[in-house]
């Protein structure tokens, strides 16, 4: 579940293992790079960290970052 916490959308995800969270990321690199909107994000083994919040609108939560955090959602 997405918490919205210090102006950002934030979720941590869980895989099985590294090849599958980096499979994971890989797909939300590629959604994220078609909306023009880049998340941050932290991998570490089987766990992928992802912040969203939009640096045009001085680093606060948009519906452009909602837009993103529905799409990742659909990739997992």
């Amino acid at each position: 579940m997405w918490q919205e916490e210090d102006d950002k959308l934030i979720r941590t995800f869980e895989f099985k293992d590294f090849t599958e969270a980096f499979g994971f990321m890989t797909k939300v690199a590629l959604a994220a790079e078609k909306m023009g909107h880049h998340p941050f994000w932290s991998n570490v083994w089987n766990t992928v960290k992802i912040e969203l919040t939009t640096h045009e609108a001085d680093n606060t939560v948009t519906e452009k970052d909602h837009e993103l955090s529905r799409i990742i959602d659909s990739l997992v």
